[in-house]
């Protein structure tokens, strides 16, 4: 959130924000409602100031004998609460309105950041893994295929048992996103992350606080009830990411200067409805209601966020490295950043499963794994989350950073396309192999039941 003095005076930065990052709010009502709100403040304390004089003189009036000069100073007297009542509900109403609409406003990016409209605008500042590429069979088979082959992954049942978007990871399919995790859960506390496992069930607070509500509560599976425009009693709502229940872990706290910068990293299995989404990615698991991913989140000094950033990034990055997955970093430019970050580093993994024109010269596509972002304190002023920089100061907001390390179905799809044989095995990538109990290939297994035998996958 942006405070209220900085929209106020310094509105072109807002409306270069709003513009670059494609964001509709009428910031001119908004400014008139900061207007009218610190009129009405103003005359408040004018007439509370007014109603104490009057009310001081009564007494003496009454002890002077003066009693009609006493009634109509307390005549006087009620008219005036009566109109501070006014004032006071009538500034209520537009304080609630303004809080409201500061929601509204993006984060005003980096003056480094790239500015752009979309996509086709973020820059290439990476990429790695493409000097020493594993050799691969002629035609790769897309996951999708293969995963199904291997009776891996299971779509069908998916859909049967929860609807689309949804999947089982069978067998060794699901000891690799098992595998998977316990790895990146080890690399990250070798990089100092404090473990956290969050509940699931996040309130509309923590979302408003990181940054998912207002604007993509389209997006959120809430607990209960019909429909995502009524919140039910209990106002739960799935967590689409980890970055919401650890972010919001210190919400409404002041932390001492000697406790950061604070790394916490967490396991989360996240939920995300995808609206907007319908038509994209429709096969295998790229895009998913449910998906499984590690989290790192990070309470740092104003002073200090930028460098952490690039740590940040370090950290997510050395995942694929030891995978030995091939990876390009981008730097997003403003059209492409998001609502909430100033700042924002996408990393890709390589699959070359299919052939699209994203992909680089040897064919496949890129797919996003992580998201790193500087958010400065745009959260931090949304969630109440200050520190102290010594005993004897005011408290400040921090600045808070997350990045995914990472989000594991898009590593499942680089890795079953990558390390793929040519006689439709899957290679384990070595630094895996210990959390799968010694498994150097994923060979997959015969299906069971009718259905394969009549599908011609079970002889």
């Amino acid at each position: 959130m942006l405070s209220r003095q900085f929209v106020r005076e310094h509105p072109d930065e807002v409306r270069r924000a709003l513009d670059t990052k494609g964001v509709d709010v009428d910031l001119d009502r908004v400014l008139e409602i900061d207007e009218e709100w610190r009129s009405l403040k103003s005359e408040g304390d004018d007439l509370r100031h007014e109603r104490n004089q009057v009310s001081s003189k009564i007494g003496r009036l009454k002890q002077e004998g003066k009693e009609e000069e006493a009634q109509a100073a307390i005549e006087k007297s009620g008219e005036l609460k009566e109109r501070l009542e006014e004032v006071e509900q009538r500034a209520d109403e537009l304080e609630a309105e303004l809080e409201q609409a500061l929601l509204e406003l993006p984060n005003i990016p980096h003056p480094d950041a790239p500015v752009g409209d979309d996509e086709s605008d973020n820059v290439e500042v990476a990429r790695e893994g493409f000097d020493a590429l594993r050799e691969l069979p002629d035609d790769v088979v897309p996951h999708y295929d293969l995963g199904e082959e291997l009776d891996i992954l299971d779509f069908d049942r998916g859909a049967k048992v929860s609807g689309g978007g949804f999947y089982f990871a069978k067998g060794e399919g699901a000891r690799l996103e098992h595998a998977l995790v316990q790895f990146m859960l080890d690399v990250h506390r070798e990089q100092g992350y404090v473990d956290v496992f969050p509940p699931l069930p996040v309130n509309s607070r923590s979302m408003e606080g990181t940054g998912q509500f207002p604007k993509f509560v389209e997006d959120a599976y809430r607990i209960g009830g019909e429909n995502n425009e009524e919140y039910d009693d209990d106002d739960l709502w799935l967590l689409p990411t980890a970055e919401v229940p650890v972010t919001n872990l210190h919400r409404d706290e002041i932390l001492l200067d000697d406790d950061l910068p604070l790394k916490y990293q967490a396991y989360s299995p996240n939920f995300r409805r995808e609206a907007g989404e319908h038509g994209t990615e429709t096969r295998g698991i790229v895009r998913v209601h449910q998906f499984n991913k590690v989290e790192m989140v990070n309470f740092v000094r104003p002073e200090e966020s930028y460098e952490r950033l690039e740590g940040l990034r370090d950290e997510a990055e050395e995942v694929l490295r030891r995978l030995e997955l091939p990876y390009r970093v981008l730097e997003m430019c403003t059209g492409d950043m998001g609502f909430t970050q100033a700042k924002k580093y996408d990393i890709e993994v390589w699959a070359p499963g299919d052939d699209m024109e994203t992909g680089p010269a040897e064919g496949g596509r890129w797919l996003e794994v992580s998201s790193v972002s500087n958010f400065e304190a745009f959260q931090a002023r949304r969630a109440g989350i200050r520190y102290r920089p010594e005993r004897h100061e005011s408290a400040e907001y921090l600045h808070t950073l997350n990045g995914s390390g990472l989000a594991i179905p898009r590593i499942v799809v680089a890795i079953l396309e990558y390390y793929q044989n040519p006689d439709g095995t899957v290679e384990v990538p070595e630094v895996l192999r210990p959390y799968m109990g010694g498994l150097e290939t994923i060979e997959g297994h015969e299906p069971v039941g009718e259905s394969a035998v009549g599908s011609g996958k079970k002889e």
